[in-house]
C-alpha cells in the first residue's frame, strides 16, 4: 500500500538528478524534518564546535600578546584576558562567554581590541546557534502532524445502504474537545490502469467525494462522523460487486484537511484501504449515547465494530 493506516507514505526516490546538497537551499525544513536524535546530535556538535573554536581562538590571542604561564609576564602585564594560562583555560572562558554564566574569575580587559571583538563576535553567534536551536524544538513539538496523531479513522470501511443508496461508509473521530476549523474531507482512489494506446499507469488517481449529512465543508468534528460516498454510475465502485471486490487492485485513500483551534496551523489527516478491509453489507456499530447527566457519551470500544 502507498499510505499506511497511521497515514505514513510507503514511497522512496531513487536516481535523484539534483545534489543532496539543494536541500541545504531550504535548511529549516531540512532540520524540522530530521528525527529527533540526528537533530540533537547537530546541536550539540554546534554548541561543542563553537565552544572549541573560541577557545582555540582565544588561546591565539593570549599566545599573541604572551599573555601565557610559559612566556614570563612581568607584574606590571596586563593580559587580554584575565586567568587564562592555557587551553584548557581558553575552553573554559570560551563556554562561559557564550552561555553568559560570567563566574567573574576570567574576564576580557580593555587592553586588547581584537579580544573585544572577538567577545563581540562569540556573543552575537551564540544567541544566532541558540535562537535556531529553541526555534527547531519548538517547531518540532507544534508541528501540526502531531495534532493528527489524535484523528483517528475506523479499521475498515463498510458498504451499505443509507437513505436509500447504496453507499462506502467510513467512521471518523476527533479525540480530542478541541475543533478542527474548517475541516475538509475527500478521497483519492489508487489503482493501475491501461489507457486506449496502451500505456500502463501505476497509481493512477480517482477523485471519490466524501460527505456527511451536512456536506463535506466546515465539518462540526466535535463528536465521530460517518462519512460516505454514494456509489452511483459515476462511482468507480459501481462495477464491484460482494463476490468481485476481493479480486480488484486498488487503495483507497482518505484525507482529512482542516486547522488546529489552539495554533491555526493547518493539518492533514491520512489513512488507506485497500479491498480486504472494505465489509460488504454490514454497518457500523452505535457509539454515541446520553446519559442520565444530560452529556453525550462516545463509547470507542465500538468506533470500528
Amino acid at each position: 500500500r502507498l499510505v499506511s493506516k497511521d497515514g505514513r507514505c510507503n514511497i522512496e526516490f531513487g536516481n535523484v538528478g539534483q545534489s543532496r546538497f539543494v536541500f541545504l537551499i531550504d535548511i529549516w525544513t531540512t532540520i524540522l524534518d530530521l528525527r529527533w536524535r540526528y537533530k540533537m546530535t547537530i546541536f550539540i556538535s554546534a554548541f561543542l564546535g563553537s565552544w572549541f573554536l573560541f577557545g582555540l581562538l582565544w588561546y591565539v590571542v593570549a599566545y599573541i600578546h604572551k599573555d601565557l604561564p610559559e612566556f614570563n609576564p612581568s607584574i606590571n602585564h596586563t593580559p587580554c584576558v584575565e586567568n587564562i594560562n592555557g587551553l584548557t583555560s581558553a575552553f573554559l572562558f570560551s563556554l562561559e562567554t557564550q552561555v553568559t554564566i560570567g563566574y567573574g574569575f576570567r574576564c576580557v580587559t580593555e587592553q586588547c581590541a581584537t579580544a573585544i571583538f572577538l567577545l563581540i563576535f562569540q556573543s552575537i553567534l551564540g544567541v544566532i546557534i541558540n535562537s535556531f536551536m529553541c526555534g527547531a524544538i519548538l517547531a518540532k513539538i507544534s508541528r501540526s502532524k502531531n495534532r493528527a496523531k489524535t484523528i483517528t479513522f475506523s479499521k475498515n470501511a463498510v458498504i451499505s445502504k443509507r437513505g436509500g443508496k447504496l453507499c462506502l461508509l467510513i467512521r471518523v473521530a476527533n479525540l480530542r474537545k478541541s475543533l478542527l476549523i474548517g475541516s475538509h474531507i475527500y478521497g483519492k482512489l489508487l489503482k493501475t490502469t491501461i489507457t486506449p494506446e496502451g500505456e500502463t499507469i501505476i497509481l493512477d488517481q480517482v477523485n471519490i467525494e466524501f460527505i456527511v449529512d451536512a456536506g463535506n465543508e466546515n465539518l462540526f468534528f466535535i463528536s465521530p462522523l460517518t462519512i460516505y460516498h454514494v456509489i452511483d454510475k459515476n462511482s468507480p465502485f459501481f462495477h464491484m460487486a460482494a463476490e468481485t471486490i476481493l479480486q480488484q487492485d486498488f487503495e483507497l485513500v482518505v484525507f482529512l484537511d482542516g486547522t488546529v483551534e489552539a495554533t491555526s496551523a493547518t493539518c492533514q489527516v491520512r489513512t488507506s484501504y485497500i479491498p480486504e478491509e472494505v465489509l460488504w453489507g454490514y454497518r457500523f456499530a452505535p457509539i454515541v449515547s446520553k446519559t442520565k447527566e444530560g452529556k453525550y457519551r462516545v463509547d470507542f470500544q465500538n468506533f470500528s465494530k
